[in-house]
């Protein structure tokens, strides 16, 4: 056999046995891209908070009940005073923030604005810890002046309605003194026990406030799904007093994912303001004062009209419109507002006599 012929065959099948080699041989495994980020957390806030602001919403609907339409008898007077006295300043106050946070998170402009930073973790934590350490930063993110807006129209609202009441109620103070008012034999009559209703008037406001199980459910849900509440559009631009700060910063956290049960030391932390708790304290102050001093039933409609219906709206739309806190007076100060961050200035107005401020009108006849 020629020797070129099997120089050929040997250099075929060599080739052939080194691609039946490199058939046989293991492939090395591609390398995998790496997992995505998970995705952030979903919007979550305690049921402490939905139980804080289930406190506040409870109690102004019952007070949003006193009858201004002339009370028929003394007993309905001393009926409207234990209603609406029975609040504990800071439980009312905490609630008020609470539900001002829950209102917030009704807004879907300000809650994408918030979850847009949230997708990358490292960030999502500076948010948090930065939140937590100054709560003025959640007034900064995108979205925080519709939020803020919906908060400030919707308890300013209530606001107006329990000051209706107050105006009602002052009025026919001196109404139910004038001789052709029927009510007038007993409302000019000295109120028997007037220690004793004093006494109850401050029990009621050290009694501590129960949560509303059915209240609770309900803004549990709108917290955390970002719908139920009846609120309207509105836009507010900063300045924030620190009741609108804070809950702008409880919602904020909600919406990163961080205002669940394992963050209950920051949301309590943050429904405290000590402003608005003032305002509510010092007009609980005066309120025992009005009580002390009153003698007939008339003077005690006055004392409900003033230091309750009137200072509860006065110190609400403070904590949430104007920054300047006024108890006892009527009129609004018209303090030009201050960034939150600026020490509250409070102007205590001087509550006078209920019997010389309703004698000094001319309807009052004896």
């Amino acid at each position: 056999m020629p020797k070129a012929f099997m120089t050929r065959g040997l250099s075929i099948a060599a080739l052939a046995a080194a691609a039946i080699l490199a058939s046989c041989s293991t492939k090395e495994p591609e390398v995998a891209p790496p997992p995505p980020p998970p995705p952030p957390p979903p919007v979550t806030l305690n049921e402490g908070v939905a139980q804080a602001a289930s406190i506040y919403v409870a109690f102004v609907r019952e007070a949003a009940t006193i009858q201004p339409g002339g009370f028929p008898d003394a007993e309905s007077i001393q009926a409207a005073i234990r209603k609406g006295s029975a609040y504990e300043p800071a439980q009312l106050s905490r609630g008020l923030i609470a539900y001002g946070s829950i209102i917030a998170l009704q807004s879907p402009e300000f809650v994408a604005g918030v979850r847009q930073f949230a997708a990358d973790p490292t960030q999502r934590q500076q948010m948090i810890a930065q939140i937590v350490a100054d709560p003025a930063y959640a007034a900064t993110l995108p979205g925080a002046d519709a939020a803020a807006g919906l908060i400030t129209a919707t308890i300013g609202k209530d606001a107006v309605a329990i000051r209706a009441i107050a105006e009602a109620v002052e009025a026919d103070a001196y109404t139910v003194q004038e001789r052709r008012d029927p009510r007038r034999r007993w409302a000019t009559t000295h109120i028997p026990n007037r220690e004793v209703r004093l006494e109850g008037a401050k029990t009621l406001s050290a009694a501590a406030m129960l949560p509303s199980p059915e209240e609770s459910s309900r803004l549990f849900t709108a917290a955390n799904t970002g719908q139920g509440l009846s609120v309207e559009a509105s836009r507010k631009a900063p300045p924030y007093t620190p009741a609108v700060t804070r809950s702008l910063a409880i919602a904020a956290l909600a919406a990163l994912g961080a205002a669940g049960d394992e963050a209950r030391a920051n949301t309590d932390a943050l429904v405290v303001d000590t402003n608005s708790e003032f305002c509510l304290n010092m007009s609980k102050l005066m309120l025992f004062q009005c009580l002390a001093a009153s003698r007939p039933s008339y003077e005690d409609m006055f004392c409900l009209g003033r230091h309750i219906a009137r200072d509860l709206a006065t110190c609400t739309t403070q904590a949430v419109l104007t920054t300047s806190i006024t108890v006892g007076d009527p009129e609004e100060t018209g303090t030009p507002p201050v960034s939150a961050q600026t020490p509250v200035a409070v102007t205590l107005a001087p509550t006078p006599s209920p019997t010389a401020s309703l004698n000094t009108t001319p309807s009052a006849s004896r």
